[in-house]
């Protein structure tokens, strides 16, 4: 994809199949978010094998820091991706050039604030995520060290989504895949190699977000449909506004599971303690199953992401037919993801919980309920996130905040603080599909309506050029 022009002829985004266009950006963008999944799952099990259950929970502690981070790079990220692509399809590439080089300043710059916010109250943080008396120093000495690869993981989160609106999904790809790879080795080297417990996991996460962050910076010295110069970095608000309204959903959702995974990993060892089960075993079960049931939400939100530039560049070139079929194949493909998740938590939850390390009995029996309970309305969690980044698109974020604020904020956490108060640790686990279930409803609603809205934009602009071209 050399050019893009507001005119799809002539143009992959305008012409080409969409199933074969949303295969060729979804598959790099899949394997981009699984990448950003697994360096956390890599560091459970290299952790949970050597340190043990205490080291699972530890990292559990340190996973809310991972999600703002997350959370910040798709803000200017997703932000800055889709507004590229919607100026891009209107042909305004003074404008596009403007998107990237402000998103990459806000990038940067949030990325140095967070640093700083974080070894300034570095202590404090760590008993707020829910660490206990045992867990707090495997916590804190995980923390202090991952804490210096925040700027690198906050640029290369967000960058890899203007990579990819660029036409360069697979450049995008390998620039987190090159860095899980090293994270891999390295977690063997510094873990197992040279003793290092907890603090070599740690290492070896910032060295390969380090890699991850080089190679993503390195692309915007030369990319495909423009060239940012100096002036473009300037900050101005006309710019800034749009990226953080259109970044909004995604930056919300990440951070409402930050705060979702908080409030889990509190309850989780207040009520714990309460029950057979101690506060140990709840904090390192649900840190555990958390991030497993993320490396499906994580292709789902690959594929979303996927055609977010399709969809995009086809909204602002007004073929609305396109758009439709963006919308319902992701979907589709989403709900069809969900169901194999729902099936391996369903029939083979004691193996998942086995490859993060061994346990007690009651670790395990715990780990079971969990997966099977918490887990249950698995099969349909797909349709919210993934029409939560379509909306984002097509440029209506307030549809895509609202969707990515409903399962997390309106509905689960209210629902973790109040069921436990009348049935205890059992409330927690039914916390789960009760908000997966009726949030998947309230998605599946407004994607219906946004089809027929489509459907008379798409008659609408069709009479338009028929009555255009009977006119020349």
């Amino acid at each position: 994809m050399s050019e893009m022009k507001s005119n799809t002829g002539g143009n992959i985004l305008g012409t080409e199949d969409v199933k074969k266009l949303l295969f060729k950006f979804a598959v790099p963008s899949v394997i981009a978010m699984l990448v950003g999944a697994l360096y956390n799952i890599v560091d459970q099990i290299f952790i949970g094998q050597s340190v043990g259950m205490l080291g699972n929970a530890a990292t559990n502690v340190a996973f809310p820091l991972v999600t703002i981070a997350t959370a910040l790079g798709l803000l200017f990220g997703v932000g800055g991706a889709s507004n590229f692509n919607l100026y891009l399809g209107a042909g305004n590439k003074e404008r596009a050039k403007k998107v990237v080089g402000n998103a990459l300043f806000l990038l940067t710059a949030s990325g140095l604030v967070m640093l700083i916010v974080i070894h300034l109250f570095l202590e404090s943080l760590t008993g707020l995520f829910g660490a206990t008396e045992l867990v707090f120093p495997l916590a804190l000495e995980y923390i202090s060290i991952t804490s210096y690869g925040i700027l690198f993981l906050i640029f290369s989160t967000g960058a890899s989504n203007m990579i990819r609106a660029d036409g360069s999904p697979k450049y995008s790809m390998y620039c987190l895949l090159i860095g899980a790879v090293l994270n891999v080795i390295l977690d063997a080297v510094f873990i197992f190699g040279f003793d290092m417990g907890i603090a070599g996991a740690a290492w070896a996460t910032v060295i390969s977000q380090i890699v991850s962050c080089l190679m993503a910076a390195v692309y915007f010295r030369k990319m495909k449909t423009i060239s940012i110069g100096k002036n473009d970095f300037l900050l101005k608000w006309g710019i800034v506004k749009p990226i953080l309204y259109l970044g909004a959903s995604s930056c919300l959702n990440q951070l409402a599971m930050m705060v979702v995974q908080i409030v889990l990993n509190n309850t989780a060892t207040y009520y714990g303690a309460m029950s057979v089960y101690g506060s140990e075993i709840p904090l390192a079960v649900a840190g555990v199953i958390s991030k497993v049931s993320m490396i499906f939400i994580s292709i789902i939100i690959g594929i979303a992401q996927g055609g977010q530039p399709i969809a995009g560049f086809n909204y602002g070139a007004k073929n609305y037919g396109r758009v439709k079929e963006v919308f319902k194949l992701v979907v589709s493909i989403s709900l069809a993801i969900s169901f194999v998740s729902f099936l391996c938590f369903q029939l083979f939850p004691l193996q998942i919980i086995q490859i993060f390390g061994d346990g007690s009995e009651l670790y395990f029996e715990f780990a079971i309920r969990f997966c099977r309970i918490f887990l249950l309305m698995m099969i349909v969690v797909g349709i919210q996130p993934a029409s939560s980044i379509l909306f984002t698109a097509i440029g209506k974020s307030h549809k895509g905040i609202f969707l990515a604020m409903i399962r997390q904020v309106i509905l689960l956490i209210p629902l973790l603080i109040i069921l436990p108060i009348y049935f205890g640790i059992d409330g927690i686990l039914y916390a789960g599909p009760i908000a997966d279930g009726v949030s998947a409803v309230i998605a599946f609603v407004f994607v219906y309506r946004e089809m027929k809205k489509l459907t008379a934009m798409e008659k609408e602009e069709n009479l338009r050029r028929e009555t255009l071209a009977t006119a020349t």
